[in-house]
């Protein structure tokens, strides 16, 4: 320096980001050349910090996002969102060494008070996705050697609650008419899922409605249903595959887990009702010619081509609303499902195994809604349990005996019962009498 005091010092020097991996990091504002050089120095000693020195939150996430190659897209889709609409925003521009628990807490704290584009706040599941994401882009800079600590395992989240589906009863139909509000996850009743599935009785995929209804199909599994996936003379279906909507990008992949890889038994009726479809889809076969399009699949467009998954979404959503029926989601069949099969008598592990559930737990919290004719059956049944104790024991119903204090409980004697002494070749019988002898209690 021709002057002293003007002017600072910087280094130049090349530090490691990943594992095989360098690029040069340069640094200045140094009063003198002795402070950059131990500035230097220090920053290559530390390897850590070396290597996070060149890495900004907003760098680091996206890099992260990259290395996701075994998820599915559609979860790929959602990382991205919250990557690009809540963290980078918030987080972006820190070093990834600068992030800290406090830095989180505010992020999560701003999130949970912005309204969405729906104008409501975001839901607890919701923020608890968000920083699960952020945990796990920061548990892989911990396995890159760049963080020694996730500073989110930290972090409180309320915890989500799963909605619980609600029936479509008289007073809530009324009361949704009145207001326009609606259940966030809701079923319909017995009887307006067959009302529904009458009106849609002459709807191309009137069978579809009918197996998502009945035997709860997800909608990426009945659009990715294939004519050798079903055999109708044993009356069974294979759930091997779905098709998966991510945006206009539709892609076929295995279930939504290892359990969602299950036979569906058929009944008759659903039997019959296939047979019709595969006649009708061969006649537009004919009809189409040149133009349709063989993809395999049971339930197609006019042309033969495969359904997108949204298309079907779309379609319920419009027959619901032309019948006139209380809403639900295309979703919400596969709820009512589970809850028409518990009705019907069917226990919790079968219907765990007909929806593809790896735990029945989830079957039992989620998916079985106690519609009104369980309801009544077991109080029916509650009470006519009772009645017939009472009606065995005459003798002791409510007012023909004083009833017995917590001190003579143990003390009550026991009925005796007298046998009359009969003779050799005596025809004596024993005396009438008006009610049934008390019923005798063994001690255990």
């Amino acid at each position: 320096m021709a002057e002293r005091g003007h002017g600072s010092w910087y280094f130049d020097c090349a530090v490691p980001v990943l594992p095989g991996r360098r690029e040069r990091l340069r640094r200045g504002g140094y009063p003198t050349r002795r402070e950059a050089i131990a500035a230097r120095d220090a920053l290559l000693g530390d390897g850590i910090t070396a290597t996070v020195e060149g890495w900004t939150m907003e760098r680091w996430l996206r890099h992260w996002l990259t290395t996701r190659t075994r998820i599915r897209p559609t979860t790929l889709h959602s990382y991205r969102i919250h990557v690009e609409n809540n963290l980078i925003p918030r987080l972006g521009r820190l070093r990834l060494s600068e992030l800290t628990g406090r830095h989180i807490t505010d992020m999560i704290t701003t999130i949970g008070a912005t309204n969405n584009r729906y104008g409501r706040t975001p839901t607890p599941s919701t923020l608890h996705r968000i920083r699960a994401i952020l945990r796990s882009a920061l548990n892989a800079a911990i396995r890159e050697g760049m963080l020694r600590d996730n500073p989110a395992r930290y972090v409180e989240v309320p915890s989500p609650r799963r909605p619980h589906a609600l029936v479509w009863t008289v007073q809530r139909v009324e009361a949704w008419q009145k207001t326009g509000k609606r259940p966030a996850v809701a079923v319909w009743t017995t009887e307006q899922t067959a009302t529904f599935l009458g009106y849609v009785a002459k709807d191309r995929l009137a069978v579809m409605w009918w197996l998502i209804a009945l035997r709860g199909l997800r909608r990426g599994e009945a659009a990715g249903l294939r004519w050798t996936d079903v055999d109708l003379d044993a009356g069974v279906a294979m759930i091997e595959q779905q098709r998966i909507a991510n945006g206009h990008l539709v892609t076929v992949g295995p279930p939504k887990t290892a359990a969602s890889r299950r036979l569906i038994a058929l009944d008759r009726h659903t039997i019959r009702l296939l047979r019709q479809h595969r006649r009708w889809q061969r006649a537009e076969h004919r009809a189409a010619g040149e133009v349709w399009q063989d993809s395999g699949y049971v339930f197609v467009a006019e042309d033969g081509a495969p359904l997108h998954p949204d298309f079907l979404t779309r379609r319920f959503r419009h027959l619901v609303l032309e019948l006139g029926l209380p809403p639900v989601r295309l979703h919400d069949l596969r709820h009512g499902a589970a809850s028409l099969a518990h009705c019907a008598g069917v226990d919790l592990k079968t219907v765990q195994a007909q929806l593809g559930h790896s735990s029945v737990v989830l079957t039992a919290d989620t998916y079985t809604s106690v519609l009104t004719d369980l309801l009544a059956y077991a109080a029916e049944a509650t009470a006519q349990l009772v009645l017939a104790a009472a009606a065995r024991n005459p003798g002791h119903r409510h007012g023909k005996t004083k009833s017995a204090g917590p001190a003579e409980i143990g003390s009550v004697k026991r009925p005796v019962t007298r046998h009359c002494c009969r003779d050799k070749g005596s025809r004596q019988s024993r005396p009438r009498t008006s009610h049934q002898r008390p019923t005798k209690i063994k001690a255990v």
